[in-house]
């Protein structure tokens, strides 16, 4: 798709409202080639996925990402393609929007607004669509959660996971991205039910959901997007790996809107 020929949140608000859950596949430009970026991409596209993520905390810059996005566009990708930067530098001219998020819970002011203010203009220039995202680094942490200089909510707390959400939605963020870190523990469900319970924001979860079945809890939990990202990277058959965690997020999508629809219908 080109730039500016649609919006790519509202792309987004149809693709859930339409299934209820939705996946993306998340690219690190440190540890693919711009030939392994369109082959991942091109089978997440057949596998079902709504979305590609492009970005990484360490060792990405503006000129890696532009060779990424543009063998994926080239190769005739149909998916919008949303920026993920960890810095300022790793933007790229050639996507269709940027995750413009702000890390709530880092202890360092750059993190939480700026960078921000520093990526701003650029976002204006390169005529990138800002999607507005509040983003919990929760658990561990992982690389993002150190380079970030977050201080990460325990898993044991998910009143701080909701609180944070809520005063998120009431800031006037668009999407609320629960952080499990890469290659860690993925997030409690009760983490995303106790964030669920408090916000209409949509609610993304990433970070160490590498089968179907925690995907599955994921959105049976709240989930509204599910974000894989090592194990694109890490299997052989990356479009079969996909399509499993897809159909199941979308089996737990329909099983949820089965069980929330007759609520509604209630006088």
């Amino acid at each position: 798709m080109s730039k500016n020929r649609y919006s790519v949140s509202a792309y987004l608000h149809k693709e859930l409202e339409e299934k209820g859950a939705i996946h993306m596949a998340l690219i690190d430009p440190a540890n693919v080639t711009p030939e392994e970026a369109y082959d991942i991409a091109k089978m997440a596209q057949k596998a079902g996925t709504s979305a590609i993520m492009v970005g990484g905390s360490i060792g990405v810059d503006e000129h890696l990402v532009d060779d990424i996005v543009l063998s994926i566009k080239r190769g005739g990708i149909d998916l919008p393609i949303i920026l993920f930067p960890g810095n300022p530098s790793a933007l790229s001219r050639y996507a269709d929007a940027v995750w413009f998020l702000s890390v709530l819970n880092s202890l360092n002011p750059y993190f939480i607004v700026g960078g921000q203010m520093q990526a701003a203009p650029l976002v204006k220039k390169y005529k990138l669509e800002p999607l507005s995202l509040a983003y919990l680094i929760l658990g561990e942490g992982g690389a993002v959660g150190y380079v970030s200089q977050t201080r990460p909510i325990p898993f044991e707390k998910p009143e701080i996971a909701a609180a944070y959400s809520l005063a998120a939605e009431y800031m006037g963020f668009e999407f609320i991205y629960l952080e499990g870190g890469s290659g860690g523990r993925p997030v409690p469900p009760e983490i995303i039910k106790a964030v669920k319970s408090v916000t209409t924001r949509p609610i993304i979860v990433g970070g160490g959901i590498r089968t179907p079945e925690l995907t599955a809890r994921a959105v049976n939990a709240g989930a509204s997007i599910i974000v894989t990202g090592n194990i694109v990277e890490e299997n052989e058959n990356v479009e079969r790996a996909l399509r499993e965690i897809i159909q199941a997020l979308r089996k737990a999508a329909r099983r949820r809107k089965a069980q929330y629809e007759p609520a509604l219908r209630e006088p």
